[in-house]
């Protein structure tokens, strides 16, 4: 299974666990739409937060490129708050985990 099958699926499903086992000890996701990052931890904590939210959707996932050092996707994400983002996620891979991730967003209406 490709590593864009496996994000896809443990996004549809909410399956943090899932997700959190493709993360790399030393992970890094960049957050360039408010300039902060977070380690590994911190994401999970937020992955539960957001896929344990009935009004988080977040989108049909698409592939742009993939090989086995980088993963390019977009999504349409809706936020409980109401707002709506369109965004493109870049995951750097390394040794069949994802170790960074990097996501711009733009804000659409609602």
């Amino acid at each position: 299974m490709s590593m864009f099958e496996k994000v896809a699926k443990a996004t549809e499903s909410r399956d943090v666990d899932a997700y959190a086992e493709l993360l790399a000890e030393d992970f890094v996701f960049v957050r360039h739409q408010n300039g902060t990052q977070m380690n590994k931890p911190e994401t999970i904590a937020m992955l539960e937060r957001m896929m344990s939210a009935s009004r988080t959707n977040m989108g049909q996932r698409r592939c742009l490129y993939e090989n086995d050092d980088i993963l390019v996707l977009h999504s349409i994400n809706d936020y409980p708050d109401g707002t709506r983002e369109a965004v493109l996620s870049a995951y750097s891979l390394k040794d069949g985990k994802i170790s960074r991730l990097e996501t711009g967003a733009t804000a659409l209406p609602t």
